[in-house]
């Protein structure tokens, strides 16, 4: 008794299951074509990644401030700027990193509302015959923009290196303290 109850409720499963849509699927592929080949229609095109506007990110980072511009491609329209001393109060803090973080979060905000979902990222030092080393915002810069889901593109480096400069300021025996 107990099997033909089970038979029974299969029977009834197998009937729920034959519906139009369901009996195309299943249908086999035809001999020498993959299966996805087959299950997928012909007259759909294939989906292409949507393309959002790009932008050039440019990051001027030295001991003492941080200086974020977002322009379009060929760098004649400014989108979006901030800087550290925007986001703190005190003088001392434009330089460190949680001040690159708030202008970096500005300015992404600022680059969403215009449509922007990639960037190039250009980080500049001083240069020159000034320090050749970004300061700590540069890197709180890009980490912010990576995790605020904007793609980046690709990271330069983009210090002015000098191939034969003026004198240092300071004089001969340096700055004196």
């Amino acid at each position: 008794m107990p099997e033909e109850e089970i038979k029974e409720k299969e029977a009834a499963k197998e009937e729920k299951a034959e519906n139009p849509e369901e009996k195309k699927a299943e249908k086999p592929a035809p001999e020498g074509k993959p299966v996805a080949a087959a299950a997928a229609p012909s007259d759909e095109k294939p989906k292409e990644r949507k393309r959002g506007r790009l932008a050039v990110v440019h990051v001027y980072s030295s001991k003492n401030d941080t200086i974020i511009t977002a322009t379009d491609v060929s760098g004649a329209e400014t989108l979006a700027w901030a800087s550290g001393g925007m986001m703190v109060k005190s003088s001392r803090e434009e330089g460190k990193p949680y001040a690159a973080m708030q202008a970096a979060g500005k300015v992404v905000g600022q680059l969403r509302e215009k449509g922007v979902d990639t960037v190039h990222i250009k980080i500049r030092a001083p240069g020159g015959n000034r320090s050749k080393t970004p300061g700590g915002g540069a890197q709180a810069v890009v980490r912010t923009i990576a995790r605020m889901k904007i793609r980046v593109g690709r990271i330069e480096d983009v210090t002015p290196l000098p191939t034969d400069s003026m004198k240092r300021k300071g004089g001969r025996r340096g700055r004196r303290v």
